[in-house]
């Protein structure tokens, strides 16, 4: 058996299961199209699958997945920006009504930021610049609560980030406008998987 094997025979189940017991939901995804009401901003961490941690359907949620379910600042530079052209096409496209930032307990993107800031220096080509975005999450962390470190650090960072992700996401012109428009709201949740524990945070006070 090859690695790959479990993966063709997840495949098989899900053919025989899920599509063979209703086809008709499937295909209806292709003529109907896609139309979900949220866009989900989560972190590419294997362990926190957002379609498994709330249960939804295919054709629910956009899914955006990078390193630390980062947001980062608005840009109109004609450079790449994946995330932005994601968050794009989910508000003037798709017509999603709801964006949720989701960050997560033990997030290896923000250890990765923490290390960095106090001192590590990093051997990596992408990383700990995607994650240096971040580096206000462990700022204001620290300024909340003075003399932070270690696994404290770590969880108060993990949860100013969806902040800071959630002030970043307020800049794009498209995000203003369609919340002036009253279709589309802003959302920031904090998942600890470990625990099946999830925490809202209020996107105007940040509590």
């Amino acid at each position: 058996m090859t690695d790959t094997d479990a993966l063709l025979n997840g495949f098989r189940k899900f053919r025989e299961n899920l599509y063979g017991k209703n086809p008709k939901q499937y295909r209806d995804l292709l003529s109907k199209g896609q139309s979900p009401h949220f866009a989900v901003v989560a972190c590419a961490d294997s362990r926190v699958d957002p379609a498994i941690a709330f249960q939804t359907e295919p054709g629910d949620i956009f899914a955006i997945r990078n390193i630390a379910a980062l947001v980062p600042p608005y840009e109109d530079d004609g450079r790449h920006h994946g995330t932005g052209a994601a968050l794009e096409y989910a508000v003037k496209i798709l017509k999603v009504g709801h964006i949720i930032i989701i960050g997560h307990a033990h997030c290896g993107g923000i250890t990765n930021m923490i290390h960095k800031q106090e001192g590590t220096e990093s051997t990596d080509t992408f990383i700990s610049t995607w994650t240096d975005l971040l580096k206000q999450a462990r700022e204001r962390a620290l300024k909340a609560e003075p003399g932070l470190e270690g696994e404290a650090l770590q969880t108060a960072s993990e949860r100013q980030a969806v902040l800071v992700s959630l002030d970043n996401l307020k800049a794009f012109p498209f995000v203003i406008d369609a919340v002036a428009a009253g279709t589309l709201s802003l959302h920031g949740w904090y998942l600890n998987i470990f625990e099946a524990m999830l925490e809202a945070f209020n996107p105007e006070t940040g509590t």
